[in-house]
């Protein structure tokens, strides 16, 4: 079997976010998986290789897990751990395993349960010797940040990050960082997917609880539970179905994955913007499409400063323009580059492992002309991003099928 250049989303299925206090981890995952494999056409019969991504019980081995639910065919199985990019790495291993010639049709997974999960990261123990720090371990010398010159968890980081953006470029204000929070709970009332479908008030969303300034309640990704799947196949394996499978197929132009690079800063604090913007050149160089091309964007926006930075590190806008961009409307359903349709992370929900695949998940509907009242019209080129701290960045590019 002679490798194939092309590689296509054949069938892709996500779960509705949210609680799901009667359904497991394998639970979730299976009715993801076999809603792909329906959507594809295929069986697991088809299937050569499988990628799971779960982050929160990695150990636990999901892709067998799965497999004993929906079909053990002997077929390698990897389970994927990277961050919030997990989804996102499951759907590239997949992706290279075909691309390479060594099967026809992979499977991808991701799947996470973290509805009542609480602040990620937040910690809450009491540190030991609080006032002085005795080396040990790995890192000897090196102390955890928390508390001593900055902050670990998750809305602290963003949230600093989007305030260096406003300092260094301007434009930038609390009140602008809670209109892209809006604008995405707004998009969410016609996601039937979404953990949350409720429209906000610029007031209440400014009003409620403060988590990290300037990310209020509103502002912050939502944990959920929730899985989504997904179907590749090469282009020589696809030209032998039928015209609807080629017709309601998306072509991944792009697959990228990108790690930190060395930079004396990142040794203590992870640097979103140079890995984002990295992994978005490279897709666009593999594509051949620009950021001008590009008919609607899924970004890991796990809190709305988080957004309007990877406006700038996705180069949808100017560098230091992503106030101005957001300011233009572009970036509304309605505007000239929509962003998070689907309500973003910050309404859709964000049940980590499952992210990466369901952001996809968005864009093929919207290639394909099925995603009901939130259609973005005559779409033919998307792009979804995530990004996970440690760190990972994910960027894909879907093209619309020709067939």
């Amino acid at each position: 079997m002679s490798a194939s250049d092309e590689v296509w989303i054949l069938g892709i299925q996500m779960t509705k976010f949210g609680k799901h206090p009667d359904l497991d981890t394998v639970d979730l995952a299976s009715e993801a998986a076999m809603g792909a494999l329906s959507d594809a056409g295929v069986t697991m019969a088809d299937i050569g290789v499988i990628a799971a991504g779960n982050l929160m019980n990695a150990s636990a081995g999901i892709g067998q897990q799965l497999q004993k639910q929906i079909g053990q065919t002997g077929v390698p199985v990897y389970n994927v751990a990277n961050a919030c990019a997990t989804g996102a790495t499951a759907l590239r291993t997949a992706i290279m395993a075909v691309k390479a010639g060594e099967v026809d049709y992979g499977l991808a997974v991701g799947v996470e349960k973290l509805s009542g999960a609480g602040l990620l990261g937040g910690g809450g123990s009491k540190r030991k010797d609080a006032d002085t720090w005795t080396p040990g371990g790995r890192y000897g010398a090196v102390a955890p940040i928390d508390g001593r010159i900055g902050t670990e968890t998750m809305p602290g980081v963003f949230a600093q990050i989007g305030m260096e953006y406003g300092h260094k470029y301007g434009g930038t204000s609390f009140e602008l960082f809670a209109k892209i929070s809006e604008k995405n709970h707004a998009h969410s009332t016609l996601n039937p997917l979404a953990s949350y479908q409720k429209r906000f008030t610029l007031e209440q969303i400014m009003n409620d609880v403060m988590i990290a300034y300037p990310n209020t309640r509103p502002m912050c990704s939502a944990n959920c539970d929730g899985a989504a799947a997904a179907v590749v196949c090469n282009g020589e394996t696809l030209a032998s179905l039928s015209l609807e499978q080629r017709r309601r197929a998306v072509k991944v132009s792009a697959s990228v994955l990108t790690t930190d690079p060395y930079e004396e800063g990142c040794q203590v604090l992870p640097n979103v913007n140079t890995l984002t913007r990295k992994a978005a050149t490279i897709a666009y160089e593999q594509s051949g499409v620009g950021p001008q091309d590009l008919d609607l964007v899924e970004l890991h926006d796990c809190f709305a400063t988080a957004e309007l930075v990877h406006y700038d590190n996705l180069m949808l806008c100017e560098e230091g323009g992503a106030a101005d961009f957001f300011n233009s409307g572009a970036t509304w359903r309605d505007g000239s580059t929509p962003v998070n349709v689907s309500g973003g992370l910050e309404s859709k929900g964000h049940p980590i492992a499952a992210t990466g695949i369901a952001n996809v998940w968005e864009i093929c509907h919207h290639l394909r002309g099925e995603a009901g009242e939130r259609q973005i019209a005559n779409a033919k080129v998307g792009l979804a991003h995530v990004i996970g701290l440690g760190s990972a960045c994910g960027v894909h590019i879907l093209e619309k099928s020709a067939a």
